[in-house]
């Protein structure tokens, strides 16, 4: 079985990206059996000056296997086919 990363850039407090985080667990809950497994890593604009000079304006942002895969709102849909196609 393949493993997708998964990671979700954003900041402290910002409800978009709690709203993404939500729509991100259930997503990957509702995979089927024999999906590939998706490691989810977060990480903070404001600890990391790159990528708060790169995204500061489009948090939060989705990056699946290293590419951004959305930014904003995530869509249930669209993820689920992502991380399906991933492999």
């Amino acid at each position: 079985m393949s493993t997708v990363a998964l990671t979700l850039i954003g900041k402290p407090g910002c409800h978009l990206c709690d709203d993404a985080r939500d729509v991100i667990r259930s997503v990957i809950a509702e995979l089927p059996d024999g999906s590939p497994s998706v490691t989810v890593e977060e990480r903070d604009i404001l600890q990391e000056p790159e990528l708060h000079e790169k995204y500061v304006e489009e948090i939060p942002v989705v990056l699946v296997d290293g590419r951004v895969h959305t930014y904003w709102r995530v869509d249930p849909i669209r993820l689920r086919t992502a991380l399906l196609e991933a492999e």
